[in-house]
């Protein structure tokens, strides 16, 4: 099997050329190149990259821990991440996990391994005292706000009572809302939004209209059907995807309930979706964390980045007053 001197020799060049080339340094002469690589193509030279990488000491990959590979809020952001990480010759490993812990903590063995060079944590199911050791091993960086990790996230208690302060300036006080996990950082500031923005205008918090394990848009559909067996319905609800306000929608079609003239809804994350719905939403800006996130790994850098929400408003959001 031919190596790289093996090639330097029939080239007639000198092998830190020949390494040159096989890692796209610039400075290599164009003729040299291409005698390099003519040579490379009769051999059929295939580089042993395990051997690149333990001599680099870096493999070039960075892990995304996320729970789903099909949930479009996750896809946004892993599409941030790959977008930066193909601009810096990065490849990118989606770690599905479907919130299993076990699953998880296989991928951090793979970052101990120095199988990874990295890992982007897009959403967690072991808490954070169990992944903070492995960052002896290479950096982590959480798409949350997490004081003790570089970290890119945006408000959840912001964007939420954003959302809520609008549908209550609509006139609306029936407000219900649904949610992914019931006790996960974004449910718990989701919830803690809930409390404030009804608070304020003096209503009570109706644990009927707080709806869970919402992802999917069969979860949108299942919400409206839960409605009819409630003695009194919202007005409004505030979803936590555009997925899930879609199968509300179109559920809400199937049994003749008119969108917003009898139930407002209201999405999140501004995916093509709530576009072609004319969905009110709240844009996250999912795959700039993403972005973001791939480049605090890239740069080796400590910050706490927060990407700012925006309100896009459309139609299916009713005026009461």
């Amino acid at each position: 099997m031919a190596n790289i001197k093996d090639i330097a020799k029939l080239a007639g060049v000198s092998v830190s050329t020949v390494s040159r080339v096989l890692n796209n340094h610039p400075y290599v002469s164009e003729e040299k190149r291409k005698k390099v690589e003519k040579v490379i193509e009769e051999l059929n030279f295939q580089q042993n990259l395990n051997a690149i990488h333990l001599v680099k000491g870096k493999t070039f990959t960075v892990g995304a821990i996320i729970p789903y590979i099909d949930h479009p809020y996750f896809q946004a952001m892993v599409g941030g991440i790959m977008e930066n990480a193909f601009k810096h010759n990065y490849s990118v490993l989606c770690c599905a996990t479907n919130y299993d812990q076990d699953e998880e903590l296989k991928y951090l063995h793979m970052l101990k391994r120095k199988q990874l060079d990295g890992l982007i944590i897009c959403s967690h199911s072991n808490n954070w005292e169990t992944i903070i050791p492995y960052t002896k091993y290479g950096p982590i960086i959480a798409c949350e706000r997490f004081e003790t990790l570089p970290s890119v996230y945006t408000d959840y208690y912001e964007s939420f009572l954003a959302g809520l302060d609008y549908l209550i300036k609509k006139g609306h006080r029936n407000i219900g809302y649904c949610t992914g996990r019931e006790h996960s950082f974004s449910s718990e500031m989701r919830y803690a939004a809930f409390i404030a923005a009804l608070t304020k205008v003096k209503e009570p918090i109706k644990e009927s209209w707080i709806f869970t394990d919402c992802y999917t848009m069969n979860d949108g559909k299942r919400i409206i059907k839960d409605l009819q067996n409630l003695e009194e319905i919202p007005t409004a609800i505030l979803a936590n995807g555009d997925e899930v306000a879609a199968g509300m929608i179109t559920q809400a079609k199937m049994m003749g309930i008119k969108v917003p003239a009898e139930l407002s809804i209201m999405g999140v994350d501004n995916q093509p979706i709530s576009e072609a719905l004319d969905l009110t939403t709240l844009d996250l800006n999912i795959k700039e964390i993403g972005e973001q996130a791939f480049m605090q790994f890239y740069n080796g850098t400590n910050k706490t980045i927060k990407v700012p929400f925006t309100l896009v408003e459309r139609n299916t959001v009713s005026t009461l007053i």
